[in-house]
């Protein structure tokens, strides 16, 4: 089991793997050893970690995945999420409860179409080189032996207790008597093995027609969600070109939209650009450069409202890389600093606690409201392909309903501007989602591969402009402090390693910082790999703020 806290980087390697659970990061790690290529080891990553992650991910959600393939010199995106039903309205069986995937009447989570298991049989259907059965067989292991539950697992669950257990199934899985398995103790799904069991035999078409499909409708049916057979692989997985643009020559790639990092990303360092941040310091460091980062995060927030399926909307993608656009908003953000001293205000709102930066409670804040449930998969493989795939339990299945020892939780989807994942109930769109999964590339070759879950959209360029822009180390780049976007009322919550005088010079400028933990989980995991540019050898790391591992040989 890994740990929270500082991690060793594997460095000088020919293959490497980090992810977000040493059983995961093993097992994509003897895959290779085995053989396997980098697809191969995401699928039995995938699988094991819906299985020793079922706080973060399952076998019904969704599935993006970014791949660099050596031989081609191309890079393709899966595009695997899971979708609503066309002509049905917004199906929610689990009432508004506190809980982070519970936020009330209308925004409780929503059922769809599971996307996992379809995207897996497109991975090893196109790039795959080793049997189903063998990838499969992992994640049926660790389903007979059972895990350990961590801290991690058991705070994540407990958040979110009310809905895991509203149904019978649920409780029989998580409570069996009548409480979560304590930390330290053996979390076992006896039935999911054996679902397993039938997948490695009949393969992926076992949860898309077969048996365990079958019961999946029954169960929707049941509860009044009227889907058919027919709708399990009515929208199959996509293809797609993923999004493509340069940053001091370097050339970042990331997903293409529904999906919103990589337009969000691509603002804020487009943004960023337009500033001397050698003269004006690492953002952790500098007030000035701090009040830069938080607004370019404000406004890429605010576009990414625009930014729906293409499939649906007209998306104006270059518009939003044009670097005249980003020369635009960067004038007005130096140019609408303050020209008064805003200290007395910040008191004033905010008593002397306030002002003297870090003195707030941070009670009800965003990071405290972020569902968890997504992990990222970073592999490299001995052939030079490299993958960068994210799982997640968000997006996928029937909230709160377990079956076959499948337990779901369905979808945060909803129709507002504002919703980080978004869908629409006709015109054949697929959902929005925040996943941040990216490869650079430096002189034609892949250098760098990142990813995270958590609040993703932000935390990329915070990462990724510390590493392209300030020439951080990647790991050393990844343990940066991090922040939410600056809020409408001038609040920025930040992990509290800000020095104090740089929060005292944020006060001058009429900002308000309200510290999160030190290293908050909400701010999420990167599983990151690099190549040496000296050396040709690859290094990997995972992120301090999770359980993550990185491996390699």
């Amino acid at each position: 089991m890994g740990k929270m806290g500082p991690k060793p980087v594997v460095r000088n390697k020919r293959v490497v793997c980090s992810s977000s659970h040493a059983s995961v990061t093993d097992t994509m790690l003897q895959v290779m050893k085995d053989g396997g290529n980098a697809v191969d080891a995401t699928i039995a990553g995938s699988m094991i970690q819906a299985v020793v992650e079922p706080h973060m991910t399952n076998h019904t959600g969704s599935v993006s995945f970014l791949y660099w393939e050596a031989d081609s010199g191309r890079t393709y995106q899966l595009n695997g999420s899971g979708t609503l039903v066309p002509g049905l309205p917004p199906f929610r069986p689990v009432p508004g409860l506190p809980g982070s995937h519970l936020s009330g009447p209308g925004h409780n989570p929503c059922a769809c179409i599971p996307g996992f298991m379809p995207s897996m049989a497109a991975l090893h259907e196109r790039f795959s080189s080793k049997s189903w059965d063998y990838l499969c067989q992992p994640a049926i292991k660790a389903a007979k032996k059972g895990h350990i539950m961590s801290s991690f697992e058991y705070a994540a669950l407990k958040a979110d207790l009310r809905l895991y257990t509203y149904f019978p199934s649920g409780r029989s899985l998580y409570t069996p008597n009548g409480f979560l398995p304590d930390v330290g103790e053996y979390f076992r799904n006896p039935d999911l093995a054996e679902t397993l069991q039938r997948l490695a035999v009949e393969g992926p078409t076992y949860f898309t027609e077969g048996k365990w499909a079958k019961h999946f409708v029954a169960a929707a049916n049941n509860l009044g969600w009227p889907i058919n057979l027919a709708q399990m692989t009515e929208i199959p997985p996509e293809w797609v070109d993923p999004l493509r643009y340069d940053h001091r020559g370097h050339e970042v790639i990331q997903y293409y939209p529904p999906q919103r990092t990589g337009v969000f990303t691509a603002i804020v360092l487009g943004i960023l650009k337009q500033f001397d941040l050698e003269s004006l310091g690492h953002y952790t460091e500098s007030a000035e450069a701090l009040y830069v980062m938080a607004h370019a995060l404000r406004y890429a927030h605010w576009e990414l409202g625009m930014l729906r399926d293409p499939a649906v909307f007209e998306v104006p993608i270059d518009r939003w890389l044009s670097p005249e656009f980003h020369a635009m908003i960067a004038d007005i953000i130096w140019n609408s600093r303050p020209k008064k001293d805003l200290r007395e205000h910040v008191r004033i709102i905010a008593g002397d606690a306030g002002l003297a930066a870090g003195g707030i409670s941070p009670v009800a804040t965003n990071a405290q409201n972020q569902p968890s449930g997504s992990c990222e998969l970073s592999v490299v493989d001995l052939e030079g392909n490299w993958a960068q795939s994210m799982n997640t339990g968000q997006a996928g299945g029937i909230p709160g309903v377990v079956v076959g020892g499948v337990p779901m939780i369905g979808s945060h989807a909803k129709t507002t501007m504002a919703a980080p994942m978004e869908g629409w109930f006709a015109g054949g769109g697929r959902m929005r989602s925040m996943i941040g999964s990216t490869i650079v590339m430096l002189d034609g070759q892949p250098w760098l591969g990142l990813g995270t879950p958590g609040y993703v959209y932000a935390t990329i360029p915070q990462v990724l402009t510390s590493i392209l822009d300030y020439g951080m180390d990647p790991y050393e780049a990844s343990v940066m402090p991090r922040m939410f976007p600056l809020y409408d009322d001038y609040v920025l919550e930040i992990e509290s390693r800000i020095p104090k005088k740089v929060s005292t010079d944020l006060a001058r400028m009429g900002i308000l910082l309200r510290p999160l933990e030190p290293y908050n989980t909400s701010m999420g995991s990167f599983q990151i790999n690099w190549r040496d540019l000296e050396t040709g050898l690859l290094n990997s790391s995972a992120d301090p703020r999770r359980m993550g591992t990185a491996a390699g040989f």
